[in-house]
């Protein structure tokens, strides 16, 4: 709901008392808070946050704009949420002794009933199918009022979980980098030298401290840095270089347990380092290839020194945007015949609010510290929070449309092209092309969203006519409706109207067999009238796409016209994930609606 002085009158929320929590701590922002705790016994009976995620995630969604916000310095600036003037609702339902499946569904089902726009929903339930899935059930009762739920697709990455919320009546949003870097700078020599390296690296040292012209140490006995006794026998006051060994974290443990050392140089292959959230001890993250620079400089100098400088933030000078290596990848394991997740957000270290009582920052083994009040994390529940946001400037923006609608318009207006303007990577792969799989339709482009010219729809009946398809039994069917107001009596189809298309095919078909996989869509005219679209298709390698027919004319706003795709491929045995897409381009130019295509083994993802 848009930011106004007056609540809006089909508000039917409140804010509810509770533990360390009063009704005086609503306002015309916060406009709602509530609590939902029959499954556990509970240490805080409030709404109030104990752990940080409810805060991190609707002020990434909302917040107001708030001036001189950072994470010790670094991300220093003005923050505010991606609707910054939405009111916000909070509903609590996971606790620090953990959740009950009822209490989600009974706070999803409650901000229906008060009135809400938009559910931003940073979690999920692996494994269970949707119908024992209560964010399935509750989030169907949402659509059906017109509500988008956006969700997390999960942060198991490459390491064979499943995507979670790969619902098809949500949007699952699946997380990416981008190009903003916490960094220190690490300069090789002294002042006294002629020449001096700067080479910039990662950190997340939280102190605004220098380690100033401090001699390197550098042997192949110690650079493993695994090793307490090793190290506590080093030279005193060094700075330590340590070779890349694929565990990082265990080197800083026992970094942060030396007292003699004065800072330390690591690097890493790692595709986490990316995501560096902490770093306890005075130290740099480099590149293998930078840290052969660090050992050359050494080697050739009597005294090699170095001086480390924290604190910094640097913009610009990595690609934006790739695809986050931790993000869960598709397909969905409950509706395979539905490609997810279906866009991209930032995800990886975000700033945004934080619980003002809980620390954020470790300085050595037992120092604590609070960064006053923001944090930067990572995952695809940051990921949500933004594309909710959206989602939220689109509904204030269209009143009019469905959830369907709002959903479409993401999708088919992300970028599928970083900032050097070349396919987004996938740093999971090694920086190969990322697929659909990854990170959806693209990242998402909000100004670009207000305007897709054309939107694929879908009501309730859409959706049980997939699930009628899905063999389930009426009585699963029910649990998820919630109604008996729904049959099978239409025609059931896997065929649902979305804005992408995906056909899988068992991976023990005989290699080199042609299949064939055909799809109706109905795209409905939200731009001008008079507009005429053509189809461009990027056939995935070795597949053959045709689509008919081959332009839509529209003659007024709100005017569909729909269109067939027919897929023929070869099954592949080397379990490739082949991919395109379907555009539609106005002949003006304006308007380019893409759809992404899938074609791969039911093994894909993993």
């Amino acid at each position: 709901m848009m930011y106004t002085s007056k609540l809006p009158s089909k508000w039917k929320g409140t804010c509810q008392e509770g533990q360390d929590f009063n009704s005086s701590l609503c306002n015309s922002k916060l406009i709602g808070a509530r609590y939902f705790d029959k499954g556990v016994t509970l240490t805080m009976n409030s709404a109030r946050d104990t752990q940080g995620h409810g805060t991190h995630t609707s002020s990434t969604a909302a917040g107001n704009y708030v001036e001189g916000a950072s994470y010790f310095g670094y991300a220093n600036g003005v923050a505010r949420g991606m609707a910054p003037r939405a009111r916000v609702a909070m509903y609590k339902v996971i606790w620090d002794e953990g959740r009950y499946a009822s209490d989600v569904l009974a706070g999803m089902d409650q901000a229906v009933a008060d009135g809400v726009d938009i559910i931003s929903i940073s979690m999920g339930f692996d494994e269970v199918p949707l119908y024992e899935d209560p964010v399935a059930i509750a989030s169907f009762g949402a659509m059906e009022k017109g509500i988008l739920v956006s969700s997390s697709a999960g942060n198991v990455g490459l390491r064979g979980g499943p995507l979670h919320n790969g619902i098809p009546w949500v949007l699952t949003v699946a997380a990416g980098n981008f190009d903003r870097t916490y960094a220190a700078s690490l300069t090789l020599g002294d002042n006294k030298e002629k020449e001096q390296h700067v080479i910039v690296g990662r950190s997340m040292f939280p102190l605004n401290a220098w380690v100033k012209d401090e001699t390197l140490i550098y042997n192949k006995t110690l650079s493993k840095c695994d090793s307490l006794k090793l190290l506590s026998e080093a030279p005193p006051r060094g700075i330590i270089v340590c070779d890349d060994t694929g565990f990082l974290d265990d080197q800083m443990d026992v970094i942060d347990s030396v007292t003699n050392l004065a800072g330390a140089i690591f690097a890493s292959t790692d595709p986490s380092r990316f995501d560096l959230e902490s770093m306890s001890c005075p130290g740099v993250l480099i590149s293998t290839t930078e840290l052969d620079t660090v050992i050359d400089y050494i080697k050739s100098s009597d005294n090699p020194t170095a001086t480390i400088k924290f604190q910094q933030t640097v913009t610009g000078k990595e690609v934006a945007s790739s695809v986050a290596d931790y993000t869960s990848r598709g397909p969905s394991p409950n509706c395979p015949a539905v490609l997810k997740p279906d866009v991209m957000a930032p995800g990886s270290l975000v700033l945004a609010s934080w619980i003002p009582n809980g620390y954020t920052a470790t300085v050595g083994t037992n120092t604590l510290l609070s960064s006053e009040g923001f944090h930067l994390i990572s995952g695809t529940s940051m990921a949500c929070p933004h594309a909710s946001g959206v989602a939220a400037l689109l509904r204030g923006a269209h009143r009019e449309w469905s959830h369907a609608a709002i959903r479409s318009a993401m999708m088919t207006t992300a970028n599928e092209l970083d900032s050097s303007m070349m396919a987004i990577k996938d740093v999971g792969r090694n920086f190969t092309a990322a697929s659909p799989l990854a990170m959806g339709a693209g990242h998402v482009v909000p100004n670009k969203a207000m305007d897709p010219g054309l939107v694929y729809d879908a009501a309730p009946q859409d959706y049980v006519s997939l699930l009628c398809s899905m063999n389930f039994t009426r009585n699963q069917i029910m649990t998820i409706t919630r109604s008996n107001g729904y049959d099978c009596s239409e025609s059931s189809s896997l065929d649902l109207n979305y804005p992408s298309f995906v056909a899988f095919y068992d991976k023990n078909v005989t290699t080199g067999v042609m299949l064939t996989h055909r799809f109706r869509r109905v795209v409905t005219n939200v731009g001008g009238a008079g507009a005429r679209y053509e189809v461009k298709v990027v056939a995935p390698e070795g597949v053959k796409v045709t689509v008919w027919p081959k332009s839509l004319a529209f003659e007024k706003k709100n005017e569909q016209r729909d269109y067939n795709v027919e897929i023929v491929y070869p099954s592949d045995g080397k379990g490739r994930v082949l991919y395109g897409s379907i555009v539609w381009v106005e002949e003006s130019g304006k308007h380019a609606v893409r759809s992404p295509i899938v074609v791969a083994p039911t093994s894909a993802g993993k």
